[in-house]
């Protein structure tokens, strides 16, 4: 929501793509967390509840505060800007943890290669777009993105083949499956 607002013309004008982009995805996260909200479990449903209500405050604040102290497009772009930084590098930097578990495992099952090879995409494309814009605050945290998800990338590629192969029957009981033994 915060790139959306950052985009809009009365802070960052020229941003209709950043606007699209981040407006289609803010539609499908709502599509999958209304999906999530349906069929998930009560006590997930208030804590995602409550997440979204202090997302939507938060960004009510921004918003607020942007209007009244903030009255040129230089400096609305920079106080929101910044905000989508720390933010963006946030969501670039969260498998962090799990890199850390990959390399204390030398396992990449915790790290899903497609999600990686997402996240490495996905900065390198706005980093593209930052660059022919001139845009530093999505450059900023795309280009850490980016940098981030090739990091990944690397170190799936290198603990790849010492990742210890799932044979069926530990697949099925890691599915949950009940095992029948011959006595």
């Amino acid at each position: 929501m915060l790139w959306i607002f950052y985009g809009l013309p009365f802070n960052h004008p020229n941003s209709t793509l950043v606007v699209t982009i981040n407006g289609t995805g803010l539609v499908l996260e709502l599509i999958y967390l209304s999906v999530f909200l349906l069929y998930g479990k009560s006590s997930h449903r208030k804590k995602i509840t409550f997440c979204l209500i202090v997302e939507v405050i938060f960004l009510g604040l921004v918003a607020g505060l942007d209007f009244r102290f903030f009255h040129t497009h230089k400096s609305r772009s920079a106080f929101v800007g910044a905000f989508c930084v720390v933010f963006g590098v946030a969501m670039y930097a969260s498998p962090l943890t799990i890199m850390y578990k990959v390399i204390k495992t030398k396992s990449v099952e915790f790290m899903p290669f497609p999600l990686s090879l997402a996240a490495f995409l996905n900065g390198i494309c706005w980093t593209t777009y930052a660059l022919l814009k001139f845009d530093l605050n999505i450059l900023i945290a795309n280009g850490i993105g980016a940098v981030l998800g090739a990091v990944q990338l690397v170190l799936y590629g290198c603990y790849l083949k010492t990742t210890p192969k799932k044979s069926k029957t530990s697949a099925a009981a890691a599915n949950g499956e009940v095992q029948l033994q011959n006595v």
